[in-house]
């Protein structure tokens, strides 16, 4: 096992981005969890007291006698950016003067680069390459997410949660975001960095990214594994078991949804809940596209003549 090979790539100038980001979104998420833990348990406390939830202050730290009641831009939030302003110059600066920046010769069409990968922040996207089409990877994907972010003022009908961190009343909107953003988005980009190899094959942590490395896997399509040749059929085929996934997992999302987020279900409108239930169902559908590619090597589960699926 490679591990030096590891380092290198680990501590390579584009890539120690990628590698400070891991501890940092560990610890914000801390952070973040740390408040809104804190939050929850003021809001229990408050609403077991009456008396106290007149009076009291609806914050972690309520109001002190000597404090100011008015909260000036000067100096309290021009000081606190003026001190974050230097001490990002000062790590900018030492960044830049310890690490080279990841220039290379001019681009040779004669001598491409193996693993030849897209900067960082494009690698969820060059993974999702491996399974869809490149019109769905990289037309459909990000139009979703696009989408999808402006649609969610829209369809958030929880009024909690409006200003400060809090778990127990924000907990499907912070669940749907951090599985979209750590499993759909940043697992991606490290996959894409760490994983994919030479050739753009899958190297474990520690494997030597071998360059005349070969993998005798046969890619199949799911009407394949039953038989079915016709074209026909398999755009039938394919159809029906989308479908059946899209009804399938609309009735088992619908069932917990209705248990576990009653109000939120009782707020929405059914245009709101349907627009829920499409983009919900389309994330948890890029995972387990991925382990039918990873696991079973199915390449595709709807075939037509105009798009793969």
């Amino acid at each position: 096992m490679d591990w030096h090979q590891l380092w290198e790539i680990a501590s390579a100038p584009d890539n120690v981005p990628i590698v400070g980001l891991i501890p940092l979104l560990a610890f914000y998420i801390y952070l973040a969890w740390r408040q809104a833990h804190a939050n929850d348990q003021l809001i229990a406390q408050l609403e077991t007291d009456p008396v106290l939830a007149k009076t009291h202050h609806r914050k972690t730290w309520p109001f002190r006698p000597g404090w100011q009641k008015e909260i000036h831009v000067w100096p309290f939030l021009l000081r606190i950016e003026f001190l974050a302003a230097i001490i990002v110059t000062i790590v900018l600066m030492v960044w830049s003067i310890t690490l080279n920046a990841p220039l290379e010769e001019p681009s040779n069409p004669n001598l491409t680069m193996n693993p030849a990968k897209a900067p960082w922040y494009f690698l969820g996207l060059q993974e999702m390459l491996v399974y869809f089409d490149p019109w769905i990877a990289g037309v459909v994907m990000p139009t979703l997410i696009i989408v999808g972010l402006m649609v969610i003022p829209y369809v958030d009908t929880n009024p909690l949660g409006s200003g400060y961190y809090t778990w127990k009343q924000r907990k499907f909107a912070i669940s749907t975001f951090l599985f979209g953003f750590i499993i759909l988005w940043i697992s991606m980009i490290i996959i894409g960095t760490f994983i994919r190899g030479p050739g753009w094959q899958w190297f474990w942590p520690g494997q030597t990214w071998d360059h005349n490395r070969l993998i005798y896997e046969v890619n199949r399509d799911l009407p394949d594994l039953f038989g079915i040749t016709s074209n026909l059929a398999k755009i039938i085929f394919g159809a029906i078991v989308v479908g059946g996934y899209y009804l399938a997992g609309g009735f088992i999302v619908h069932a917990l949804f209705r248990r576990y987020n009653r109000k939120d279900y009782q707020r929405m409108s059914l245009l709101q809940y349907s627009i829920v239930m499409v983009f919900l169902l389309s994330m948890v559908a890029l995972p387990i596209k991925m382990g039918l590619r990873l696991l079973w090597h199915i390449k595709y589960v709807w075939i037509t003549p105009w798009f793969n699926v």
